[in-house]
């Protein structure tokens, strides 16, 4: 029997050879280590109000609801998605999964990084980003932009999607749970970081090409920040970039994805991207020291966060199979990092 766990980029390909994902061939780097690179379709569907579908309904139903989208847009040469504005796009991946084999979808981190909250939606969703073991289907992304408006091409890679191989129904099942482990992050409020803290979003900057890799000022975008006495005030609807103390390492046989640490704080939220692959922070890999970066948004009423606050917590799963390579073995804007923008920007203090 096939061993339960993450599926890794081998298993992912089979898995596309026999037709459990369709729009192959991939394109270069889209199947990483346990996850796969999702790619936006030629059109988006800017949406009156976010939705599911609900049991029994597909998602193409409901674009026919006149009520629901308001205007269509073509992705083919580019469109601007705005801020406040809730759109979605129908993704180029189709996936026809096993009976036991299921899906969980995250934004990228370059994505979650810009404050753009994606959410996967399939036929019959209940939930979002969740892909039903057996699902049989098309996949869309919901796109919102909170902070920047951005301009988006057909074939960009928002959000990326985590294939999981359940064990047998029944009490096998359940226990495939008891596998897992759990971490807490803290936050860092040292200046350590080239004397910064972390980052604040400037609201009303320009618009953020996502296709543009190292071509953006991080000046005109994003505020510096130096906590004072290892405290800083998260203001409410503000979009902060920080990091963790702790140094974070996911080895070859793991991989592993950040989740609320207590979501009945309520006072800020502290991610939005949440999966690494194996070898994020492996020193063979080059990834020594690298720390989780936090996107953070204070909720609410303003929030005094400490140096060393608990702030999310990271959940190891095992793999399936050992992956084929490791995450960063072939360069990666993300390993050992720091406190690190989005690669959409220059190094802080470029010029």
């Amino acid at each position: 029997m096939a061993k339960p766990g993450i599926l890794t980029d081998g298993d992912i390909e089979a898995l596309a050879e026999g037709g459990g994902v369709t729009a192959a061939p991939f394109a270069d780097d889209q199947v990483q280590p346990a996850s796969l690179d999702l790619r936006v379709g030629p059109v988006a569907y800017r949406l009156r109000a976010s939705f599911l579908p609900g049991p029994g309904k597909s998602v193409a139903e409901r674009l026919k609801d006149e009520r629901l989208v308001m205007h269509q847009l073509d992705l083919s040469k580019g469109a601007v998605l705005e801020t406040g504005c809730v759109y979605l796009a129908p993704l180029v991946e189709r996936i026809s999964l096993p009976p036991d084999i299921e899906g969980r979808a995250n934004p990228k981190s370059s994505t979650g990084r810009v404050d753009v909250f994606t959410r996967v939606i399939v036929d019959g969703a209940e939930a979002f980003d969740e892909t039903p073991a057996g699902y049989d289907g098309p996949l869309y992304v919901e796109i919102a932009p909170r902070t920047f408006s951005v301009l988006v091409r057909s074939g960009a890679r928002l959000c990326q999607l985590r294939l999981r191989r359940l064990a047998e129904a029944g009490p096998a099942r359940d226990r495939q749970r008891e596998n897992v482990r759990e971490i807490t992050l803290s936050v860092d409020l040292s200046d350590e970081f080239g004397g910064l803290s972390g980052f604040r979003a400037k609201r009303h900057a320009g618009v953020v090409d996502l296709d543009d890799i190292n071509g953006h000022d991080p000046a005109d975008y994003w505020e510096p920040l130096t906590a004072r006495d290892g405290s800083l005030v998260l203001d409410p609807g503000e979009f902060y970039i920080l990091a963790s103390k702790e140094e974070v390492v996911i080895p070859a046989d793991e991989a592993a994805e950040m989740a609320p640490i207590a979501p009945e704080i309520g006072e800020f939220r502290a991610h939005y991207a949440g999966f690494f692959d194996p070898g994020f922070g492996v020193e063979q890999a080059g990834g020594a020291g690298g720390r989780a970066v936090l996107e953070v948004r204070g909720r609410d009423v303003p929030f005094i966060l400490e140096h060393g606050q608990a702030a999310a917590k990271l959940v190891y799963e095992p793999l399936a199979s050992a992956p084929r390579r490791l995450y960063g073995a072939s360069g990666s804007h993300y390993q050992a990092q720091s406190l690190k923008l989005s690669k959409h920007f220059k190094p802080w203090g470029y010029g």
